[in-house]
């Protein structure tokens, strides 16, 4: 499949902008794609998405006629589960729940093709069902971006190995589990979790990996970016969009009481 450098671009560090999708309905995840974002992420994790309406998300996303591209969040760091999704086509996969530094090499490795790493080969629609099939081999592992997120204590307590991972893309803060880890969930301010976050971008400047993480609110959006020092941020997700929207219109309608 053809590439816009979604990968380089998340590695040059640039301040990109996504979308949350678990809303399992291409619909959806076109209607996001047409508003000009950098990325949507289809959730494969916290969701009841199948991998039929994973790819179905990704389509839709490529369908638009925008330079949006798709990702995908898996279920977690199963090596079958990533080769599935990949050969999908998305432009990047983001892994949860690392929780050590071996794991995190495992994942990165399960994202790659030999000798970098141990991904299967296979015609799927990411090499055109086969027609690119030399091609795609050839370039995915620099074109295919690879996010694991953080979110646990212990990738808290590995957060420099794992940031030094070879072939790892960029990090991605996961608030509120790390914040439930941490004993204090929904409180980002709270000491512990702050200073979580701030191991956890130290160790991202280090490694030069560029680190992201999702805004909860829109008034958190400018404080992701200059508080936490983020570099790429997903504004929200598609039950939030629709659950705001309709309080908006609630809001100025008049009351039943």
């Amino acid at each position: 499949m053809p590439t816009d450098g979604f990968a380089s671009r998340l590695r040059a560090g640039e301040p990109l902008l996504g979308a949350w999708s678990s809303i399992g309905h291409p619909v959806v995840a076109e209607v996001l794609a047409g508003s000009g974002l950098d990325f949507v992420v289809a959730d494969g994790e916290h969701s009841e998405n199948t991998i039929g309406d994973l790819a179905a998300a990704i389509r839709a996303v490529d369908a638009a006629d925008t330079d949006t591209v798709p990702l995908v969040r898996a279920s977690g760091a199963d090596r079958a589960e990533i080769r599935r999704l990949l050969d999908l086509g998305p432009q990047g996969l983001v892994i949860p729940q690392i929780e050590s530094a071996a794991e995190a090499r495992a994942a990165v490795e399960a994202t790659q093709y030999p000798p970098e790493g141990v991904r299967g080969v296979a015609g799927g629609r990411a090499s055109g069902y086969g027609s690119d099939l030399e091609g795609y081999v050839e370039t995915a592992n620099r074109e295919v971006a690879t996010i694991l997120q953080v979110e646990t204590g212990g990738a808290i307590d590995e957060i420099d190995s794992i940031a030094a991972t070879e072939g790892l893309d960029a990090l991605f803060i996961g608030p509120a589990d790390l914040s439930a880890r941490l004993g204090a969930f929904g409180s980002f301010d709270d000491p512990d979790v702050r200073d979580a976050i701030d191991a956890t971008v130290a160790a991202a400047r280090a490694a030069a990996v560029p680190i992201g993480t999702l805004a909860t609110t829109p008034e958190n959006v400018g404080t992701r970016f200059d508080d936490w020092d983020m570099d790429f941020l997903v504004l929200g997700t598609d039950v939030g969009y629709l659950r705001e929207g309709l309080a908006r219109f609630q809001a100025n309608a008049p009351s039943s009481e």
